[in-house]
């Protein structure tokens, strides 16, 4: 069964934390509601005492971050005077002394928190600090592309099955829609919202009855980066646009755009978007 972001991601952000700071110890989780974040992953932990805590905001080190949305730090846990000690048990069952905590922020809201810790107390320098936050930043982008992503595909679906008969402005928004979905796509680390945000933007390319026969559907076929910078140029980009939002280098989007033309049997770009909306590739 396909793991969900807050798994992958803040997984990946552990362990790329202990990898750029040296911490022996990584840990976080996710808000399960607007007060209480859950530990879900352990990254180099001696003992299972830490997982599944429930930190609340305001108690311990966690919750102070997630009260305050700024990380915070201490550098003897067991004997710091500036946070409550609700989870001393916990702390002192893994041997952790020295932590730093830093709140995972979307859009002004806090959705997680992410620890790194060491079993000395010493004082944490800032190359530890600035890796700690930017571990955060990694799992903050990931949950915002999914917001985003589920966001468009709320505003598809209906969309997509209004079909040819949807307003000349409503198809606009479906084409832009798909183009938004596309660029997405790669940053998706869910492969199951992934999976969901390809199959929607198919649904879209077909909903159009642009489609002039199967045969000429089953005729072209681009890869995934083709059909990207297709859908780009069909909403009016330059290649250095198109590079822009498919995170490409402009030489390369040139290169698939070339490609994407032969394959089309088109010598222009606008005849490339006429082209693939014919086979069903785009809306």
């Amino acid at each position: 069964m396909p793991e969900p972001v807050d798994a992958v991601e803040m997984r990946t952000a552990l362990a790329g934390l202990r990898r750029t700071s040296g911490l022996p110890v990584a840990f976080g989780g996710l808000l399960s509601d607007a007060r209480h974040a859950r530990i879900g992953e352990l990254d180099g932990a001696r003992t299972g005492a830490l997982r599944g805590l429930v930190i609340s905001a305001g108690s311990g080190l966690g919750g102070k971050a997630i009260a305050l949305a700024r990380p915070c730090a201490v550098t003897d846990y067991p004997t710091s005077r500036h946070i409550s000690h609700e989870y001393d048990t916990a702390v002192a069952a893994e041997g952790l002394r020295s932590v730093v905590a830093v709140p995972v922020v979307v859009r002004r809201t806090v959705r997680g928190v992410l620890y790194g810790a060491l079993r000395t107390p010493v004082s944490l320098g800032d190359r530890t600090f600035d890796a700690a936050v930017a571990a955060a930043r990694d799992v903050e982008q990931a949950l915002a592309v999914r917001d985003e992503v589920r966001e468009l595909l709320a505003l598809t679906r209906e969309q997509a099955a209004a079909g040819p008969g949807a307003a000349p402005g409503a198809w606009e928004d479906v084409r832009e829609a798909h183009r938004e979905l596309r660029a997405l796509a790669p940053r998706v680390a869910d492969p199951a919202l992934r999976d969901e945000l390809l199959a929607v933007c198919g649904r879209l390319a077909s909903a159009s009855g642009a489609r002039a026969t199967p045969a000429a559907a089953v005729e072209v076929r681009l890869a995934p980066r083709e059909v990207d910078v297709v859908a780009c140029v069909a909403a009016g980009a330059t290649n250095a646009a198109a590079a822009r939002q498919l995170g490409l280098r402009p030489e390369t989007v040139k290169g698939y755009l070339r490609s994407a033309m032969r394959k089309l049997g088109a010598h222009t770009r606008l005849e490339a978007v006429v082209a693939a909306r014919r086979a069903g590739l785009l809306p």
